[in-house]
């Protein structure tokens, strides 16, 4: 599985954005799509994961009433400066997937979400 982020930038705080996630390769084993986020120096952080095969969902504190995750992207919406990050998308292939990065087999390479105040 290959995964390939896009649509990072730079914003303001207030503004939104929408992250994609492209999946190719053996996407039929996947179960699971997440979402990171990443300041330097510091562990990576649970955002959203739905689940491939029946579009349930679960949000992580930081991206609760805020962000929208769908099968190929994550909607972000009233950016805060504190948002700042890399974003990642990550791909699972086990039934008990959850919000641990070590659960994730397939990681992309990351998209950078500036938001200035």
């Amino acid at each position: 599985v290959q995964l390939v982020e896009s649509g990072g930038g730079l914003v303001r705080a207030g503004d939104s954005l929408r992250l994609s996630c492209a999946a190719s390769g053996r996407t039929e084993n996947i179960y699971t799509m997440g979402w990171f986020r990443q300041v330097p120096g510091t562990e990576r952080e649970f955002v959203a994961l739905v689940s491939w095969r029946d579009g349930s969902t679960i949000y992580g504190y930081s991206a609760k009433v805020r962000s929208i995750i769908s099968r190929d992207g994550l909607q972000m919406n009233s950016l805060k400066p504190e948002d700042t990050a890399v974003y990642y998308c990550a791909a699972g292939t086990r039934i008990a997937t959850w919000s641990r990065a070590e659960d994730y087999d397939y990681w992309g390479q990351g998209t950078q979400v500036t938001v200035s105040s």
